[in-house]
């Protein structure tokens, strides 16, 4: 399955701003190498490639303000404009610029976007999320992992695997319990409840306490949201986006809310990250397998089981389409 047209024309966060500082930073998008570095102005993002030779620009350094190619040395500022060409006179520089791309900062991230749109539509097209007067945030960027963004997206949407591959730490096999699941689509996107209590691995006890449900957002053509809810209100919400580096490989990162408290934020930012570290790798580790095992068979070969309620949708937002809205359910099962 190839990555969805639409990969383009979204804004992806790549980066956290702490990260872009004097060296420039490198990053592959949807088989496309890009550049950050820190401008006078804010952060700036490049396609990864001088016009001249089409030496990387990551390679090179900042500078006065100025981002140098450290093959000849040709400078660009922050607009993309070539502002010099060592050794040679400044005439006819306006057709020597690197190629900019639309980048923003939010809350610590850097989002950029390939190509399309405007440069100021970007709040718009982001999920909803908890705003900043009522909650703590923080983002959590993690390291590529080898695997199709479909097939993360497929796993973090399956509640039924974290019986297995989180057993103890989110569900335990051997002792389930009765949820009712509930599924409402848009023609854009889709939600699923899960009415339960509390999970029974202790990550949920540690994390949340009493729970009323949980709902999981699917916003193509990357973006999963969880919420969990308790008798007073949300008490986390997690928004993802699967970054696509090529077709076989993803970066991960998280926004993390919370409602805000009498502790200092960075004790439960320190918390969760302590909790959801294992989490995360079992994660990594079950779709780096899978990667692998897919290629090794000559590419996916699935048949959905009776709780595979969501990969129809799934596939059709990914791949472009749009749904019916509507509402199905209650299901019955045990988790």
């Amino acid at each position: 399955m190839t990555l969805p047209a639409e990969i383009e024309t979204t804004w992806l966060p790549v980066a956290l701003a702490r990260s872009i500082k004097a060296k420039p930073v490198r990053r592959e998008v949807a088989g496309h190498p890009i550049v950050l570095w820190r401008s006078p102005d804010g952060i700036r993002a490049f396609r990864d490639r001088c016009p001249h030779r089409n030496y990387p620009l990551s390679e090179g350094r900042v500078e006065n303000g100025q981002l140098v190619c450290a093959y000849h040395g040709w400078r660009f500022s922050g607009d993309g404009g070539c502002a010099e060409v060592p050794g040679c006179a400044r005439d006819g520089l306006s057709r020597l610029g690197a190629e900019p791309l639309a980048v923003v900062e939010l809350d610590g991230a850097v989002f950029v976007r390939l190509s399309g749109g405007k440069d100021d539509d970007w709040a718009a097209t982001l999920p909803p999320m908890p705003t900043e007067a009522d909650f703590d945030h923080f983002w959590w960027a993690q390291r590529p992992t080898p695997a199709r963004v479909y097939d993360a997206l497929d796993n973090v949407l399956d509640p039924f695997h974290t019986n297995f591959i989180h057993d103890g730490l989110i569900r335990v096999k051997g002792r389930r319990q009765p949820v009712v699941q509930i599924v409402r689509a848009a023609e854009r996107s889709f939600e699923v409840t899960y009415v339960q209590g509390a999970d029974y691995g202790w990550m949920s006890r540690v994390l949340e306490g009493a729970r009323r449900q949980s709902r999981g957002y699917y916003y193509p053509p990357v973006v999963f949201q969880g919420r969990w809810e308790g008798p007073e209100g949300l008490n986390l919400c997690v928004t993802l986006w699967f970054v696509p580096e090529s077709a076989t490989s993803l970066r991960t990162m998280a926004r993390f809310s919370t409602p805000k408290s009498k502790g200092p934020a960075w004790v439960k930012e320190a918390l969760i990250r302590l909790v959801l570290i294992q989490v995360i790798e079992q994660d990594r580790r079950a779709l780096r397998l899978q990667h692998h095992n897919m290629a090794r068979f000559g590419g996916p070969k699935f048949k959905a089981g009776p709780g595979d309620r969501l990969t129809d949708r799934l596939t059709t937002l990914y791949q472009g389409g749009r749904l019916e809205p509507g509402e199905s359910g209650p299901f019955h099962m045990e988790l």
